[in-house]
């Protein structure tokens, strides 16, 4: 096919108008208008899918904001879609608006989508080629060529910046500079490594003949510099139609979506072209004085962000980004002079403000919008409507949402997100809120995605509503779940998105699931999702009733099966079931302090908590858990404490094994560096099995030990440190009683409590009562 594309084909006088363009080049886009302007053209072409056609007419509606993309999905499989995105400086935007406001028929000429979306497996596999299968980037080249490293730099001295100056004699001559540019490209690269666009080429120059016989020559074609050639060529109808005979079809539908100027920027992943679209956003919209006016832009920013930037910055910005452009050759400041101008000057150097610069300005947070009468999915709609009704705005950029669940538009909003998690829709996950930890409060992570617009579609098949679909999704993901964890997990997020009429299918298979499941790890992996449920459902006034007396059982069948499970395990089994028993723990709580009959299941699991604390055949790290469990619930004398941990630290355990104890009482984050500083009778211990443990055996416990250690914050450890290095105070045991470990006190002193009395009531407010006695201070305060 690319023997045709001889430079002598380029000249044909009289023929159509090809402008060549790259997309989403703002040079491009103002050569585009200057030309169409010149010629006046009858109709325009432009590369993109034909079943777009009926949908063009919207580009002149007022709330058509790009950056917006054409999205087509197969209606059989709406996850195999494909997006032609459009800014506002695109060429074939600009022609588009140009038709419109001209009222010239303007129609796409491409490849069809049915056939582009069927084609997409076998183009991957095509594009699967071997080493020696060259793959070119045409601009690339001719940057090279022109001794250029980086080539947005060259397309910037080469179209965009001679582009802000006067407008050439002839609007046509830089299109037919490029096409002549791309002819021997063509002639010495073939189809660039792409075989898929012979079809396309084929199409277009079929859609240009039909064209041509409706309108005659008098026509503008707006396509990839890199298809000129191609479409230039002499080639018949009838080998044009061979190469599209037997391509494959599916049944598409299109519409316009918003598109963010994130996703037209190269590294997205959608092959944009362009590193800077705010950039050249920029570009395209500044009538004047580019740089300058980029500079204010960046104070402002800086500004916002609380840094100090005077108009003195701005004006030596722009003094120093015309001076770096004069010593390296170029014809106006670009992009890269204009960064080391703000790097140096506003940023002091740093590249920390640097980054939100180019986070914000370079590559942008534009998110472009689209009409209402535009076509969409069901389920979109429904869910459009309900974004203005709750007035959740979808935003580009990352934000932050604090929800309290006691208000009912709040409430509202969580279980919309609740429910668009279900249906795979990731608008938003939640995150830690700076506010309270209870169950009233919910905080989000917020950031709209343009392929969520693919996943609405994927989700539509379940339904029309947001939640009609959501309760759909949630009855068929019970049923087909295999792990009673999985459906435990289920009914949590059902009752968080608010889904009355799924929980009594996932409770049924919920309840024959745990009937059947023997395996304890099974059922304590399940049960914590159960109570939290439970707590849900409080607050947002579910009845969760079934759902109590399942949790129930299976807490019931846990405080059975889990004595015998805990003996003969490794050491990644004794972790995992340690995890679990804190799991079990916390959840037991919720159920005992909740509405649900649970009647002496507190007691029943402490039970359980003091078999495994006496057991010597229990795991070192279960051990030390259980009774650390104990001791912070109240169930365990301090002196019972003391005494299980100076048998688990005896001379005669293993010392793997007693670090293993070591690591399930004090370990982790959850208080347990706090215990050895308040209780010194407890640290002594740990001090004096850590003293003695042989040297030989040293190396083979300090991964436990730091593994416990590592997880207390600095100041715990700092504190710890210096009790150590203290070493044991005056002993002061209670009611005058020895202390179990000499010099550590096990009880109060009463008279260093009562020193701080009255400096309590004086912060208090009280005043001092400096007649009254010791005693009668502690009556006062009891």
């Amino acid at each position: 096919m690319t023997a045709g594309l001889r430079p002598a084909d380029q000249a044909r006088p009289g023929g159509p108008l090809l402008l060549g363009v790259r997309h989403h080049g703002p040079g491009s886009a103002r050569a585009v208008l200057a030309a169409l302007d010149s010629v006046q053209p009858r109709a325009v072409l432009i590369e993109g899918p034909p079943e777009g056609d009926a949908l063009l007419p919207l580009a002149a509606d007022e709330q058509m904001r790009p950056p917006v993309a054409l999205l087509a999905h197969a209606v059989d499989d709406p996850g195999r879609a494909a997006f032609w995105p459009l800014a506002e400086f695109s060429p074939e935007w600009v022609a588009i608006r140009w038709a419109l406001a001209h009222e010239v028929p303007v129609r796409f000429v491409d490849l069809p989508a049915a056939h582009s979306l069927a084609m997409t497996e076998q183009t991957e596999q095509a594009e699967s080629r071997p080493d020696d299968a060259q793959v070119i980037d045409p601009i690339g080249v001719l940057a090279r060529t022109a001794g250029y490293e980086d080539p947005e730099r060259w397309w910037e001295d080469v179209v965009e910046h001679r582009a802000t100056g006067a407008v050439p004699a002839d609007p046509r001559a830089p299109f037919e500079a490029l096409a002549e540019a791309m002819t021997e490209l063509r002639e010495a690269y073939g189809d660039g490594g792409h075989p898929q666009d012979a079809v396309r080429e084929a199409h277009m120059r079929i859609q240009l003949r039909t064209a041509r016989k409706e309108f005659g020559d008098d026509i503008a074609v707006v396509c990839g510099a890199w298809h000129v050639p191609a479409l230039a060529a002499r080639t018949t109808l009838a080998a044009d139609r061979a190469l599209l005979k037997g391509i494959p079809k599916v049944r598409t539908e299109l519409t316009w979506v918003p598109w963010t100027h994130r996703r037209l920027a190269r590294h997205s992943g959608y092959g944009a072209g362009i590193d800077s679209p705010g950039w050249y956003g920029h570009l395209f919209g500044a009538p004047d004085r580019p740089i300058e006016r980029w500079m204010t832009k960046v104070a402002g920013l800086l500004r916002d962000e609380d840094r100090f930037v005077s108009s003195a910055h701005v004006i030596e910005a722009v003094r120093l980004a015309g001076t770096l452009a004069a010593m390296r050759g170029r014809p106006l400041a670009g992009l890269a002079e204009a960064t080391d101008a703000v790097r140096a000057v506003m940023c002091e150097g740093s590249d920390v403000p640097l980054a939100l610069v180019q986070d914000r300005l370079v590559v942008g947070e534009t998110l472009g919008e689209v009409p209402d009468s535009a076509p969409a999915v069901p389920l979109q709609r429904d869910l459009t409507r309900q974004q203005r009704t709750l007035r959740l705005k979808p935003e580009a950029q990352e934000r932050e949402l604090d929800l309290d669940l006691r208000k009912e538009t709040d409430s509202a909003r969580s279980r919309l997100l609740h429910r668009l998690g279900l249906l795979g829709v990731g608008w938003g996950d939640t995150a830690a809120g700076p506010g309270s930890t209870g169950t009233f409060r919910e905080s989000w992570r917020l950031r709209w995605e343009p392929e969520l617009f693919v996943r609405i579609a994927e989700a539509g098949v379940w339904g029309t509503t947001v939640l009609s679909a959501a309760t759909a999704r949630a009855e068929s993901d019970a049923v087909s779940a295999t792990a009673l964890a999985d459906v435990t997990a289920l009914a949590e997020r059902c009752l968080l998105a608010g889904l009355p009429d799924a929980l009594p299918v996932v409770m049924k298979v919920l309840a024959d699931r745990a009937a059947l499941d023997t395996d304890v790890g099974h059922l304590a992996d399940a049960l914590p999702s159960l109570a939290r449920s439970l707590r849900y459902g409080d607050v947002r006034s579910t009845d969760t009733a079934a759902l109590g007396e399942v949790a129930v059982g299976l807490a019931e069948r846990i405080c059975v099966g889990l004595p015998p499970a805990c003996t003969g395990l490794d050491a990644d089994g004794a972790a995992q079931l340690h995890r679990q028993v804190d799991g079990v723990h916390t959840a037991i709580g919720l159920l005992a302090g909740g509405a649900v009959p649970a009647q002496g299941l507190r007691e029943r699991w402490a039970g359980v908590l003091h078999r495994l604390s006496a057991r010597d055949t229990v795991a070192g790290v279960i051990r030390g858990r259980a009774t650390r469990l104990l001791l912070d619930d109240g169930r365990l004398a301090e002196d019972d404490a003391a005494r299980l941990m100076g048998l688990a630290l005896s001379p005669g355990t293993p010392p793997a094994d007693a670090a293993a104890w070591v690591e399930g009482f004090v370990g982790g984050a959850a208080g347990g560096g706090m215990l050895l500083v308040h209780d010194e009778r407890l640290l002594g211990l740990v001090d004096a099995w850590l003293t003695g443990v042989p040297a030989e055996m040293f190396t083979d416990v300090l991964p436990l030990l730091r593994r416990t250690f590592s997880a207390y914050e600095p100041g715990v450890r700092r504190t710890l440190g210096e009790l150590v290095r203290r070493g044991p105070a005056p002993g002061r045991g209670h009611g005058g009683a020895e202390a179990a470990v000499p010099g550590f006190g096990a009880g109060l002193d009463a008279e260093r409590a009562d020193a701080v009395v009255p400096v309590l009531r004086l912060l208090l407010g009280a005043g001092a009562d400096p007649g009254a006695g010791r005693g009668g201070e502690r009556a006062a305060t009891g």
